[in-house]
């Protein structure tokens, strides 16, 4: 129910809130439990229907031991953070005792317990840095930072989690400064759970407060821990990294040593660790660029190009990403080595059909084409464009989306003709996600080479008497004019001939398909005169809404709804007041269906249009009755 109990609140802990008190342990422990459910669902509201049980439950919290403790501890958590600060802050004082003596429980359901209440306790706003770290923050790491507990696997996120929330209060150094050392430790899950800690503390708060010694042990330490793994873990590098570009500049002189690790991994024989030091790369660029270190970073650019011919497909994925980050934060033309080199040598690689290799290659190359297609000829463009093709096929829609942006990005580079024949023999093809992603290609070319580049061709191809080109020059003008909008205005007088023919076709899915054209066309020319086409193209729609599969009557409908948006819906009201109230059902429903659509968007707009009762021949009362 949530924060729905409000209304009932007071009823409910009234009711059971003398139970505290009760004789059977069992009672006792499950109205806690109750108090704590009641105060969770409520959160940040009700305090004060609290009020008549915070007594027994604090006095009871002094006496209870074991399971009876943790139902009252976990109660007092749940209630503890919807105090006003200076009353949070009194009763997190006393509670605070009991907690720091269950640190030492050997129970694990109450170490769970305290742990949570601790966070709970420490995120109030009454509890002030001063007080964790005189009374809470000794005891806290001398309990739960130790071996043991980072082979708890159901403690250890609660520990890391409460450390975190620690954090927020007294501070990143204070944390980091007590578990640093941590990172040297024999034990492979102990140095896991700190560096995931540090982690979290720092991608939150940032790296501000840490003292230069401090920096040293931190750099000195996550290094030894990266060195040293045995399994390699996404979380060592995930710290890596975020401490890396945390600490941004302050990086400067510990990036050579950074770098040579990095280097000395790609050359491992484990393919893990060659896969994890090119997604080190990947993190750090930026900041060994920021730190004015081009030489280090091209370095190891020189490195990753001459293992291009890597075996696994999930290192050579990580490989092209950290070639991609290069690019990225290097630029196209101080990249080493030069682009005219390493794009030869990506092309072969497009025909991998490894879902990551995929994506970070097209990701590289359509970069490529955007920053700087003049260090590649033509002739090498053209060669990709018709690798890009297969991309169309691939399953993962970012690949997909990816390999149509880069069509765009060729054909700026080179010229619309020689994509786009590329792209209008691909509408042959059987399969229909790719006929699909052809035609958003063309839409994507149309957009950034202008449709004049484009719109020619298409509608030549539309004279080729076979249903699936057809369709697909249909599909791919739905994009073009959906992508394009308003500058559609040069284009209605000249596309109506050929949306005639099609609306009028006996496929369903030709008049379905035209039908989105119109929606579009109609959207991107409202109110700029082209009513004269509009009007046209809805005497040629009208027909169709009789249809009966539930795709085509969709796309009509949305049609007719945009045709109406460019005349106005008094023009519609003209089609469709006769038919409102025809004998046949099958006339009436979707005329209806018309007019409820114009009124949700427009009613005010179809008042002047209504007939007149008196027009009509009828007295007011039987107009009423007929409606």
């Amino acid at each position: 129910m949530g924060c729905a109990v409000l209304p009932h609140l007071k009823g409910l802990v009234d009711c059971i809130g003398d139970n505290l008190n009760d004789e059977q342990a069992k009672v006792r422990t499950v109205t806690s439990l109750a108090i704590a459910a009641l105060a969770e669902a409520a959160h940040p509201y009700g305090i004060e229907s609290f009020d008549n049980i915070l007594n027994p439950l604090w006095t009871g919290a002094r006496k209870q031991r074991g399971k009876g403790l943790a139902g009252y501890l976990k109660a007092i958590g749940f209630i503890i953070p919807l105090m006003d600060e200076e009353y949070s802050s009194y009763y997190t004082s006393q509670i605070m005792e009991i907690l720091l003596r269950e640190f030492a429980s050997p129970d694990e359901e109450m170490k769970k317990v305290v742990l949570k209440v601790t966070s709970q306790c420490t995120s109030t706003d009454g509890v002030t840095k001063s007080y964790l770290k005189e009374n809470v923050l000794t005891e806290f790491f001398k309990s739960f930072w130790n071996r043991r507990m980072a082979l708890d696997k159901r403690n250890y996120r609660a520990v890391v989690e409460t450390t975190c929330d620690l954090a927020q209060k007294v501070g990143t150094s204070e944390i980091v400064e007590r578990i640093v050392v941590n990172l040297k430790d024999e034990s492979e899950a102990y140095r896991t759970m700190t560096a995931e800690t540090i982690e979290k503390v720092i991608s939150a708060l940032g790296a501000a407060d840490i003292a230069e010694r401090l920096e040293e042990r931190l750099i000195d330490g996550v290094l030894f821990a990266f060195q040293e793994q045995g399994s390699e873990s996404q979380i060592l590098l995930n710290a890596f990294g975020t401490i890396v570009n945390a600490l941004g500049t302050r990086c400067k002189a510990y990036l050579p040593q950074i770098v040579s690790t990095i280097l000395w991994r790609l050359n491992n024989k484990s393919p893990m660790v060659r896969q994890q030091a090119a997604d080190l790369t990947s993190r750090v660029a930026l900041t060994v660029v920021n730190c004015g270190e081009v030489q280090l970073i091209q370095k190891i650019a020189m490195t990753l190009y001459e293992y291009l011919g890597e075996e696994y497909p999930d290192v050579l994925g990580s490989i092209i990403g950290a070639l991609r980050s290069i690019v990225a934060v290097v630029g196209i033309h101080q990249m080493q080595p030069p682009i005219k080199d390493l794009l030869p040598r990506l092309t072969p690689i497009l025909r991998n059909r490894h879902e990551k290799v995929q994506e970070n290659t097209i990701d590289l190359v359509g970069r490529i084409a955007d920053k700087g297609p003049e260090s590649v000829n033509a002739r090498e463009w053209m060669r990709i464009c018709f690798e890009l093709l297969d991309m169309l096929k691939a399953h993962k829609k970012a690949i997909r989306r990816a390999a149509n942006s880069s069509f765009g990005y060729i054909a700026k580079a080179i010229g619309p003709s020689d994509v786009l024949s590329t792209l209008l023999n691909n509408l042959r093809v059987q399969e229909r996600q790719s006929r699909v992603c052809t035609a958003v290609a063309i839409g994507i070319v149309a957009e950034t080479c202008a449709p004049f580049t484009v719109l020619p061709a298409l509608m030549n191809e539309y004279r080729v008497p076979e249903l699936n080109v057809q369709n697909g020059v249909l599909k791919a003008m739905s994009f073009l004019f959906e992508y394009i909008g308003d500058l559609a205005k040069d284009y209605v007088y000249a596309i109506t001939p050929l949306l005639e023919d099609a609306l009028v076709d006996r496929d369903q899915v030709h008049r379905q398909t035209a039908a989105s054209v119109v929606k579009h066309i109609a959207l991107g020319v409202c109110g700029i005169g082209c009513e004269d086409a509009a009007v046209a193209l809805i005497n040629l729609l009208f027909p169709n809404i009789f249809e009966t599969s539930p795709h085509v009557i969709d796309r009509i409908l949305e049609a007719i709804g945009a045709l109406g948006m460019c005349v106005g819906y008094g023009v519609l009201m003209g089609y469709i007041a006769a038919g409102l109230f025809h004998p046949a059902r099958k006339v009436r429903t979707p005329m209806w269906r018309i007019y409820n659509e114009m009124y949700v968007r427009n009613a005010d707009a179809m008042v002047p249009y209504f007939p007149r009762h008196e027009e009509m021949g009828l007295s007011r009362g039987e107009l009423d009755i007929m409606l």
